[in-house]
């Protein structure tokens, strides 16, 4: 190993975090332990006793540091108040990568647990040894080892030198479920008091001495050039500190917020640009992604190539959508005797480490990004962008933290959009209603331009000396990215699935949370139930029959029951929708049943109810798991009812709020029941993405079974429905007759 600036030695008693040895060296490890497999990466004690927990993963708003510290607490024998937790830190913690793909439980929570559980054993040994007694008499219990005769010695007692930097065992003496106070029930989620308080809680709120106010002067267009810009009389302008100008790259600095945002105006009305149209028209963007070259890729080919006689196809279309961030992406940075540091609520610190050090030419041991939350991501929004705004105006304005704080049109134009899809399947049935034959072709671009290197960084393209956005590539199965879930869980003897890859990327994208999912769940249940009504079978039966899976029947059946769907009685104007999907085919298992209402007369939707059943394995908290069920059904009902980005042939023309809608309070469903199936002894299995599929599928067949019309392109928007209900003229109706 070569030691690095993130390596620390144990001082005082205390055991600090260390990282790993060659992987090679280890066998297989649990969750993210075979990444690195010393306990004292995850794992401090200080010689007060106080608790430390590293994980490499960034609470993002799905509660993760609730539930690290739960397992935590819970293997260590202590209270959930007496872990701290670091999260995400370049100089502090392991390299987690992204946290993203729900696997934040599976990867760090499963380390964590088996760290925790390994270091309460090691503890026991070495008070066994003071006590003169056997390791099986003692207990831990409330950050102590005790013993039968009331002998008692605290955990910062016990810990010396380097005696936790040793390698994990394969197998760990995990607490017997029946013993477990902490996991596996409802705690608070530990970061809502500050918020509701008002304490600083995100990197918007994050105020250093010395700190100074940035805003960019963004290109109008993708590709534009910048010819000139009035920087002298932007200088003298009150509070200003300087203009930051490298080719087309332009900012301000200025002491105060407000003079930074009066600069910037001043300067963006001044600039002249070059810009040419490159995008195509938007009335024509399904046919265009269609025409354009795809890699083709066949990722499912099982059975005979044989139809039956009952066929039935369909298509489906996804327009571009945004994260829509409540908070505009924000950094803070800092360039300081030759290093960075850069504040941010980047999905991946160490590679936007990375990227950072390609952008600025400096050692990667120079560079350090430290996590803080965000105001609303789930997904590469725009702030890895802000990270490197930071970076680049620090590095000018040196020996002064640097606050970057985006504005509303900069997020809605620049941030990296959830791609535009198109969908189509063909199936047919049997004889006795079972599908006998299943094809599905998915059109998409990548689903993650993440960095990377610095070409990943939109500033980076604007520098006098360019950085070349890299080859967007797909993501392989069986994660996948345009193609994720398109492959369906259910029982298809004869069945082709094809993945078109678009390299081409006409507005620019990257990973929207559930990446290519969304799309393909929406697409596959509302098909499933338009094939169960051709079959005239009721659309959950008819997906129970296609089931081998018992875990996804028992999500159905509870989901099903919970909503009473066999005592549901149809009224004019109201509908009931199901869906199911197991997110990636290897996650959490989600089924959501909804009741809706639409008003034919203005089109609008009204959820009265959704029901839903998941099962992510063992539950940590149950309610941070319906926390993220009732806040994925919210955020696809409004993907799915009402945002899509606008552009014309040059310019995105979603700047702000009026342009780009999303869901507000009154259309929030009247009620949501979310039951958590508990699989003791299971894996861990996030459950952050698993609802958006399944809940906009749910939406459109509850709405096609209230008006009798099946609405295939999203957003299933009130105009669109008034469309879909409008009669068709008498002349048309005799021509096509």
């Amino acid at each position: 190993m070569k030691p690095s600036r993130r390596e620390f030695l144990a001082t005082g008693g205390a055991l600090i975090v260390a990282f790993s040895l060659p992987r090679a060296v280890f066998a297989a490890l649990p969750g993210d332990l075979e990444k690195f497999p010393l306990l004292d990466a995850w794992i401090r004690i200080g010689a007060d006793g106080a608790v430390t927990v590293f994980t490499g993963k960034a609470e993002l708003g799905q509660g993760i540091k609730t539930a690290l510290a739960q397992i935590a607490a819970e293997q260590l024998a202590v209270g959930i108040e007496r872990i701290g937790l670091v999260t995400a830190d370049t100089g502090r913690t392991p390299n987690e990568g992204f946290t993203a793909g729900s696997r934040s439980m599976q990867d760090s929570g499963t380390a964590i647990m088996h760290a925790t559980a390994q270091v309460r054993e090691i503890l026991i040994a070495q008070a066994a040894k003071r006590l003169g007694v056997e390791p099986g008499q003692l207990i831990a219990q409330d950050g102590e080892v005790r013993a039968p005769d009331g002998r008692r010695i605290a955990y910062g007692a016990l810990v010396a030198n380097e005696m936790l930097h040793a390698k994990a065992a394969p197998e760990s003496k995990l607490k017997a479920r029946a013993a477990r106070t902490v996991m596996g029930k409802s705690v608070a989620r530990v970061d809502i008091p500050g918020k509701l308080a008002g304490a600083a809680s995100y990197v918007h709120d994050l105020r250093l001495p010395g700190m100074v106010h940035a805003r960019v002067v963004r290109p109008p267009a993708y590709g534009a050039s910048l010819v000139s810009a009035d920087v002298a009389s932007t200088v003298r302008m009150r509070g200003v500190l300087g203009v930051v100008r490298d080719g087309s790259y332009l900012a301000v600095v200025a002491t105060r917020e407000w003079q930074a945002i009066q600069a910037m105006r001043a300067l963006k009305d001044s600039a002249k640009w070059r810009e040419a149209a490159k995008l195509p028209a938007q009335r024509e963007l399904y046919s265009a992604i269609t025409r354009l070259q795809a890699q083709d890729t066949v990722i499912l080919s099982q059975g005979a190539a044989a139809e039956g006689a009952n066929v039935h196809e369909a298509a489906y279309q996804r327009p571009y959508q945004m994260h829509g961030s409540i908070g505009p992406s924000c950094a803070v940075g800092l360039f300081k005797n030759g290093a960075l540091t850069v504040w941010t609520h980047a999905q991946g610190v160490y590679p936007l480490r990375d990227a950072l050090s390609e952008l600025l030419a400096l050692p990667k041991e120079r560079v350090r990004c430290i996590h803080m939350e965000g105001a609303g991501c789930y997904g590469h929004n725009g702030a890895d962008d802000a990270a490197a705004d930071a970076a680049l105006i620090a590095r000018a304005v040196p020996e002064r933290p640097v606050r970057v704080q985006w504005m509303r049109e900069d997020e809605h134009a620049w941030e990296p959009y959830g791609p535009a899809m198109v969908t189509r399947a063909r199936a047919s049935l049997d004889g006795s209603g079972y599908i006998a034959s299943w094809r599905y072709e998915v059109w998409s671009n990548t689903h993650s331009t993440r960095p990377g290197g610095a070409g990943s960084l939109a500033p980076a393209w604007h520098l006098a000396k360019p950085f070349a956005p890299p080859p967007p590539r797909p993501i392989p199965q069986p994660e996948g990215g345009g193609d994720r879930n398109a492959i369906p869980l259910y029982r298809l003897p004869n069945a082709r699935v094809t993945h078109h890859f678009i390299p081409a990327m006409p507005l620019r994208v990257s990973a929207l949370r559930g990446l290519g999912a969304y799309m393909n769940i929406f697409s596959i249940e509302s098909f499933m139930d338009e094939l169960s009504r051709a079959a005239r079978a009721d659309p959950v039966a008819f997906r129970e029959r296609h089931l081998d899976d018992r875990r996804a029947r028992d999500v159905i059946h509870v989901a099903a029951e919970r909503f009473g769907w066999t005592g549901f009685r149809a009224q004019r104007g109201r509908g009931r929708g199901f869906a199911f999907a197991r997110y990636k085919n290897h996650a959490a298992y989600a089924a959501i049943a909804m009741e809706v209402e639409v008003i034919r007369d203005t089109g609008d939707i009204h959820v009265l109810r959704a029901v839903a059943a998941v099962d992510s394995g063992e539950a940590v908290n149950p309610d941070g798991i319906r926390n993220q069920i009732e806040g994925g059904i919210v955020q696809s009902l409004s993907w799915t009812t009402r945002e899509a980005v606008g552009f014309d042939d040059t310019h995105r023309t979603s700047f702000d709020w009026s342009g780009y809608p999303i869901l507000r309070f009154p259309a929030v469903p009247g009620r949501i029941d979310v039951e958590v199936i508990d699989r003791p002894k299971q894996p861990f299995l996030g459950a952050g993405e698993a609802a958006q599929g399944p809940a906009a599928a749910a939406l459109a067949n509850a709405v096609a079974h209230a008006l009798g019309i099946r609405l295939r392109d999203m957003p299933l928007s009130p105009e669109r429905i008034k469309a879909a209900l409008r009669p068709v003229p008498v002349v048309a109706k005799q021509a096509a007759g």
